[in-house]
């Protein structure tokens, strides 16, 4: 299964040259890790009032080629694995057919700072 969240590059975005500042990927492939989240029926504030959270433990990125002011861009997430208590992504953003970022991005599940194992209903939805 793949998520597919569609977005733009905006002046905020870039830097001088009108070139995306390379932390701003991170940002793009988080919304789309959201979206794709509450687009599976899971509701995070729900989640975090139970005491659980999702937190990045590593990203592996690629930056390929540049994304510019005013593109029009798709970030594809994908999972790749699916452990007790950890997610890991493949996540991809594009313009077009280019691949401009690729990141590889695991996930933890915690209660508190400790990792735990995902509820049944969160493996079985993150499954499809």
């Amino acid at each position: 299964m793949t998520h597919r969240f569609d977005t733009r590059v905006w002046y905020e975005d870039t830097d001088l040259g009108g070139i995306v500042y390379h932390a701003n990927y991170l940002k793009f492939i988080e919304r789309a890790r959201s979206d794709w989240v509450e687009g599976l029926g899971i509701d995070q504030n729900a989640m975090r009032a139970a005491g659980q959270v999702f937190a990045v433990t590593r990203i592996e990125a690629d930056f390929l080629r540049p994304a510019r002011l005013g593109d029009r861009l798709s970030v594809q997430t994908q999972v790749t694995a699916l452990r007790p208590a950890r997610i890991v992504l493949a996540q991809d953003v594009t313009c077009g057919t280019q691949v401009l970022f690729r990141a590889s991005v695991t996930l933890a599940c915690l209660d508190g700072a400790r990792p735990v194992r995902l509820p049944a209903a969160l493996r079985q939805a993150f499954a499809g």
